[in-house]
């Protein structure tokens, strides 16, 4: 009588080694590819230094007069009601809509004119083009990242930098 051969397949412990190897590296993969805190306060950084170009031109092709603030997580673009005087928020330009920030990146105005703003300034971006310079920081609990605005409207990023322990 022949021997009975063996089912060809795999086993059930051969599936499940696959499956774990298979967890691992797809684990191994995930923590690689999220953004750390730099590379948040970086990206972030050229999005917001993106906007504020884009608001100093506008500023200019519209003829009005525009701002920007930020505070905690979030960044505002306003436009300057000549009828009231008064700042009021951009909500016709999805470029310039009020903006939250991830997690954990915060906003602040650091500079404008040499001199340090109050937190809730409104930085002016005039229609002649000709603006006072100023600086924002973008910050974690890790890192820093200052965006800087000369007067001629030219955007520079400095970082992010280490913050000291």
């Amino acid at each position: 009588m022949p021997r009975s051969r063996r089912c060809a397949g795999f086993t059930l412990v051969e599936i499940l080694v696959v499956i774990v190897i298979l967890g691992i590296a797809a684990g191994v993969a995930i923590v690689s590819t999220a953004p750390d805190e730099r590379d948040l306060s970086a990206r972030e950084a050229r999005r917001f230094a993106g906007a504020l170009e884009y608001a100093a031109q506008r500023a200019q092709f519209r003829n009005e007069l525009l701002g920007v603030s930020a505070a905690g997580h979030a960044i505002r673009y306003w436009r300057r009601d000549i009828a009231n005087d008064r700042w009021q928020p951009v909500d016709d330009d999805d470029l310039l809509r009020a903006r939250a920030l991830p997690e954990p990146v915060d906003a602040m105005a650091i500079a404008y004119a040499g001199r340090a703003p109050a937190s809730d300034a409104v930085i002016p971006l005039r229609a002649s083009g000709r603006n006072e310079p100023f600086a924002f920081a973008l910050t974690t609990p890790a890192w820093r990242t200052l965006i800087a605005v000369d007067p001629l409207n030219r955007v520079s990023i400095a970082g992010p930098s280490a913050l000291a322990p």
